[in-house]
């Protein structure tokens, strides 16, 4: 009986091997074993959030394949290639953790098959609290959320990184999209990014069913009213063999926190390397000074599969010194987007919220302290910023003017 319990045992383990190494197998959620608060971080304690409602498929949504499977105390796994799946990338790391909670809660909320959107997290190697505590976090958030959390090794691109215009743009984290096609398993060959600071106030399956014509490798709203000569610098413009990149193409601006992403076709055309050789040049003659994005423009702009601008109403954090308030755009909104400087969970922190900050705190899962709850009192008693009519009439344009949400 014992040899067969070690033969049992052996065989077991070399199944698990076998499925581990094969091209085919997908992992779909790994989570970590649970941890004690006190391994989250800084001597005041880490975020703590209130768990998500449950939110459920409606009948007319396909079946997702492959429930989770328990595979050892506090670990989880499920298959992340079932094509009834949406799959949606974002970074997740301490100091932006708030919002990518709430951009997650947003996307369940209004998305029609919520059981059907599967959650690609990169999380930095050495962010001060690590990807398993993380993940941790994110299942006692959301207990059904059907995600997986990657490690992002930040030395694969820290020597490409040059000074920006702010400091937090040169996050090596900010970079984790460019490496999507090389990041994510194999078997996913399509993905929407998301940046950590927006909230979906529409369906995402609309999104997701964006078609990217001819060869076209990503989908994004484009700006073509902008100037699109500030994105980079004189010597750049200047330079006739750099400037002629854009020689055969009609280049537009587009922000890169919002995209659909043709994995196949990045991958078959090797373009994180097109962008890392952009990065190369930067290093060498100072050529742009926005961080992340002006690669993305240099490879992509003029060939990117135009997206309805309500898909990102970005600029709400104001420019990337000051950090202003913002109106929103012209036209319905379906992605709110507080790309800049200010970030609507610090201003209310704050006390000292934009007008359109309140559009974010729906979603907002935070278990706010005692200090926070002061910080409203005190901007109750002085007098708040916030217009009611004036946060009326903008909700009122959100997912073609239902802002019941609020």
């Amino acid at each position: 009986m014992f040899y067969i319990s070690r033969l049992n045992a052996v065989v077991l383990f070399l199944s698990t091997v076998v499925l581990l190494l094969s091209p085919s197998f997908c992992l779909g959620i790994r989570s970590f074993p649970a941890v004690g608060g006190s391994e989250l971080g800084s001597p005041d304690g880490l975020l703590r959030f209130a768990e998500a409602p449950e939110y459920r498929n409606g009948a007319d949504c396909a079946a997702a394949d492959g429930g989770v499977v328990g595979l050892g105390q506090g670990q989880r796994m499920a298959s992340s290639c079932d094509p009834s799946l949406v799959h949606v990338a974002m970074t997740l790391d301490r100091e932006y953790l708030r919002g990518s909670i709430a951009a997650v809660h947003s996307v369940l909320k209004h998305a029609s098959c919520p059981n059907n959107v599967f959650f690609h997290f990169i999380a930095a190697e050495f962010d001060r609290a690590s990807p398993r505590v993380l993940s941790q976090l994110v299942r006692s958030t959301f207990p059904s959320l059907r995600f997986k959390v990657y490690i992002f090794r930040e030395d694969t691109v820290i020597n490409l990184i040059s000074s920006s215009i702010r400091e937090a743009l040169e996050n090596p984290l900010n970079y984790a999209r460019n490496y999507l096609g090389d990041i994510l398993d194999p078997s996913v060959d399509r993905v929407i990014y998301l940046d950590s600071d927006v909230v979906v106030v529409d369906d995402i399956h609309k999104l997701w069913s964006t078609t990217l014509s001819g060869t076209r490798v990503i989908g994004a709203p484009e700006y073509c009213h902008a100037n699109f000569t500030k994105y980079f610098t004189d010597g750049f413009w200047s330079d006739p063999v750099l400037a002629r990149v854009f020689g055969s193409r009609r280049p537009c601006y587009f922000n890169t926190g919002v995209m659909v992403m043709d994995l196949v076709r990045w991958r078959e055309g090797n373009y994180r390397k097109r962008i890392e050789n952009w990065m190369e040049v930067q290093r060498k003659k100072r050529i742009y000074d926005l961080g992340s994005l002006p690669p993305f423009l240099l490879v992509f702009a003029g060939n990117v599969e135009a997206i309805d601008h309500r898909w990102n109403q970005h600029g709400l954090g104001g420019d990337n010194v000051r950090g202003s308030c913002r109106s929103l755009h012209p036209g319905p909104v379906s992605l709110l987007h507080w790309s800049g400087k200010g970030k609507p969970w610090v201003r209310l922190d704050e006390g000292k919220p934009c007008p359109l900050d309140s559009l974010w705190e729906p979603y907002d899962l935070y278990e706010k302290p005692l200090t926070y709850r002061q910080n409203v009192a005190k901007a109750e008693l002085l007098g708040s910023p916030l217009s009611p009519s004036y946060l009326s009439s903008s909700a009122s344009r959100l997912n073609g003017g239902r802002s019941s949400f609020l």
